[in-house]
């Protein structure tokens, strides 16, 4: 029994510390692409931005990021920029940023930094936080 816990928790480390990596590698690939991405081409300098991965088919996308994105709009303002992007009209950009799922919402500091990278639903609140982390 405690061989079978060991291994679990052993597999769970693992699994852990492989999503971290991939985390890590994905946001230098982000990073590299965001610098002369054409799709950032329109951002106010100095003003930090979300760029926002979406498909049409995707529910959490229309009931919960869409919402969350349009709630930290409204408080914060001219203080951030959001990008959406529909994945399945603009593969290519996904592929240059890497995004699997949708939603996927990537952070970009004041000079055009990748910051953070969300996978899947990032509450209002989340997304504000890691926004002030940035120097916003």
């Amino acid at each position: 029994m405690i061989e079978r816990t060991l291994i679990v928790l052993a597999l769970i480390v693992v699994a852990v510390v492989a999503f971290r990596l991939y985390t890590r590698y994905h946001l230098r690939r982000a990073a590299a692409s965001a610098t002369t991405d054409p799709l950032l081409q329109n951002l106010q300098p100095g003003v930090p931005a979300i760029v926002y991965f979406t498909l049409p088919t995707c529910v959490p996308c229309r009931t919960q990021q869409q919402p969350a994105l349009a709630r930290l709009k409204d408080e914060l303002g001219a203080g951030v920029q959001i990008v959406q992007i529909d994945a399945s009209e603009d593969a290519e950009a996904a592929e240059r940023w890497g995004v699997f799922s949708a939603p996927t919402t990537f952070i970009l500091d004041a000079c055009r930094q990748v910051r953070e990278v969300n996978y899947g639903v990032a509450d209002a609140q989340r997304l504000k936080r890691q926004l002030e982390a940035t120097g916003v």
